[in-house]
């Protein structure tokens, strides 16, 4: 009688193992298999870790394994299993593998297809065609949306992480909870005493040194020094943890009125303000969205203010860029004073806090969690929907969905619900982000997330006039990196423009990602269609940089340049000044967060500066969903790319002061996942 070598792994990760009974068909072209129970003698089966090999005998040849069906039966209490992989040696001596990679919860079974990538074309047999079609209609009934926010993009349907399907739940829960994390964060960092000191100012800038953690030769400890200098505010436009703001001016806007006379003393080519503008030495940020956003009101014993500063910026003869006028607010007139470096100290400095807390507010709520936690989510919901597990763009997609979905939901669950932790220290706590993101949406195109693009759609893209742009510089190198890697698996599988048009799937997955996530907004310019391979390599680089490259850019810097509470302050308690030569050191001390919120604020910023417990970074694919060959090579060639990038910045950063590494892909998680 034929005989098949089963060998099934069990994943390695907590509580992966089970004491259940474990079942497995095996259904070929020629007939199906009988049940048969997957049990050693004397032996603990599937434990954490291990790799078991059974014989399965049958009573005749079954042709070409097409299926193989596992189920799980309570022994003795619900003991969930992951399962990673299982292989198949057939009669003949042939190898197949079947990726899994999934939680069998309760008594569940499942069926699993083998690991080589298929489009629905390839499908012949009803057998496969009706599995596709099951695997599917089971996920949209897992995997729904819903609108957290009228005016967002649409979410997953869940309340809490437990109601979240088990594949996408962190496997451990405490790892992702925020309360927790944050007090952990705040007991490390010797401030817990300091944390429930609302209402109570700081005496002077030195006093924040008692809650700043000093770490030799950090970037945290230069900002701390250097914060005051006009070099450091206006190199954090380029390379801090919010370097998509500052775009080249092509005309001084009406609504700040400067002029020559104000700015003559800090241009240094002994040009006008209207040449320099003309030469492109001239830069400016716009916090306009703020305009109108409503500042937190949930302490009644603290008020706190907003504002929508305009700051001009100018690249002087060392190519630095540095602040020359600063208008605390959008509308000009007699109590909205343009702000210079001639102007007194204190008024200088304090209008440039007000534009760094402005920055800390947009960075958080819109570069942050909606071009980067909101979209991937989309990406993600969209992807379980639409595309099976043998659809080779799930494959490629799967390991950059990782955890998205749940540390999302654990968000909405604590950190940016009503009364969540977000409301304790942030100006935009109590509903503010929330009007932030509506108005945001109008921005949020699919060019803008095209990362070459939106470099060159604000005037930043020469390196010849801005040489010190790194997150420029390193950022298209590994967005090369990416679309090169997914041309080269999308020439495996699509052999030519008409089979991408004729994939149906891959079309209601691009469809269900415009219609819900983008809201079947027209002018965001998210393709309802894909019709060519070109076209498809660049809508998986944008899938692959945002919830990957995008995302470490923007957040594993926040330690580094938020922990210095006067650097980014989340909050302010005193409105910002409407006349120069008032403004003293007190002021500026009693306007910067107190003792409580500053502290819940450098707990926040450490927690989500951490990478998770065992990351996986850019390239690194452990879970072998794709078993051929090519791919593989296509793999190992992305690895080999991403690790010249990795030298070129290693060998740049040498003996930096301000070294630049958020996008070193040994630095980028595969996923958002914190």
């Amino acid at each position: 009688m034929p005989s098949y070598t089963v060998t099934v792994a069990t994943g390695s990760q907590w509580f992966a193992g089970t004491d259940d009974y474990v079942y497995l068909s095996l259904e070929g072209t020629a007939g199906c298999s009988e049940r048969h129970l997957l049990d050693k003698p004397f032996y603990n089966d599937f434990e954490r870790g291990a790799v078991d090999s059974y014989d399965v005998t049958v009573e005749e040849d079954l042709g070409e394994i097409q299926l193989i069906k596992i189920e799980k039966r309570k022994y003795w209490y619900q003991d969930d299993w992951y399962l990673k992989y299982i292989t198949v040696k057939t009669p003949v001596g042939d190898y197949l593998e079947f990726p899994c990679y999934r939680w069998i919860t309760d008594e569940k079974e499942i069926v699993l297809r083998d690991g080589r990538a298929k489009l629905a074309r390839d499908d012949k047999t009803q057998i496969l065609k009706q599995h596709r079609r099951k695997e599917l209609e089971t996920r949209q009934k897992m995997y729904r949306w819903k609108e957290w926010h009228p005016g967002f993009p649409l979410s997953i349907d869940a309340h809490s992480h437990s109601d979240l399907p088990r594949d996408i739940q962190f496997d451990n829960e405490k790892g992702i909870d925020f309360i927790l994390n944050y007090s952990k964060a705040m007991e490390n960092l010797y401030v817990n005493r300091f944390m429930h000191m609302f209402q109570s100012s700081w005496s002077d800038f030195a006093d924040f040194e008692r809650i700043f953690v000093r770490i030799s030769n950090t970037i945290s400890e230069y900002v701390m020094q250097h914060w005051k200098e006009d070099f450091m505010f206006g190199y954090q436009f380029l390379n801090g943890c919010n370097p998509v703001l500052i775009r080249r001016c092509t005309e001084i806007p009406k609504k700040l009125p400067v002029t020559m006379d104000m700015v003559e003393c800090s241009l240094e080519r002994n040009l006008s303000l209207e040449e320099e503008v003309k030469q492109g030495n001239v830069f400016i940020v716009d916090y306009e969205l703020l305009d109108g956003v409503d500042a937190n009101k949930t302490d009644p014993c603290t008020i706190q203010y907003l504002a929508a500063p305009i700051c001009l910026l100018y690249k002087n003869l060392e190519n630095k860029i540095v602040p020359i006028a600063i208008q605390l607010s959008q509308k000009p007139g007699p109590d909205n004073p343009i702000f210079l470096p001639s102007d007194a100290t204190y008024d200088w400095l304090l209008a440039k806090i007000w534009v760094r807390s402005s920055d800390f507010h947009i960075h958080q709520t819109v570069t942050h969690l909606l071009r980067t936690h909101l979209v991937s989510e989309v990406f993600s919901i969209a992807m379980f929907r639409q595309l099976p597990a043998v659809h080779p763009l799930f494959k490629l997609l799967v390991p950059h969905m990782r955890f998205t979905i749940a540390i999302n939901t654990k968000a909405r669950e604590q950190l940016i619900c009503e009364c969540g932790l977000f409301d304790k220290a942030n100006a935009t706590g109590g509903g503010g982000h929330v009007q932030m993101v509506q108005k945001a949406m109008k921005d949020l195109t699919y060019s803008s997330l095209c990362f070459p693009e939106e470099i060159k759609a604000k005037g930043m893209d020469s390196k010849e006039d801005i040489p010190y742009y790194y997150y420029r510089d390193d950022g298209i190198k590994v967005w090369e990196a990416i679309k090169s890697f997914a041309e080269d698996v999308i020439h495996i599988y699509y052999e030519s423009d008409e089979m991408v048009c004729e994939d149906v799937e891959l079309q209601a997955f691009v469809k269900d990602i415009y219609v819900y996530g983008m809201r079947g907004v027209k002018a965001s310019g998210f393709p309802k269609m894909i019709r060519t391979r070109e076209k498809l390599a660049e809508y998986l680089t944008v899938i692959i940089f945002t919830t990957s490259a995008q995302h470490a850019a923007v957040n594993f810097g926040q330690y580094d340049w938020c922990s210095w509470i006067p650097n980014a302050p989340p909050t302010m308690r005193r409105p910002p000044p409407t006349e120069k030569g008032t403004v003293t050191i007190e002021q500026i001390v009693e306007s910067l967060p107190d003792r409580g919120r500053s502290c819940w604020h450098l707990g926040a910023v450490w927690a989500l500066s951490q990478f998770q417990d065992n990351e996986l970074f850019l390239g690194m694919y452990p879970d072998e969903h794709f078993v051929e060959k090519p791919v593989k090579e296509a793999m190992a060639k992305f690895r080999k790319n991403l690790d010249e990038i990795v030298n070129a910045i290693t060998e740049r950063n040498k003996n930096k002061k301000l070294p630049y590494y958020y996008l070193s892909p040994d630095r980028i998680p595969n996923s958002v996942a914190v």
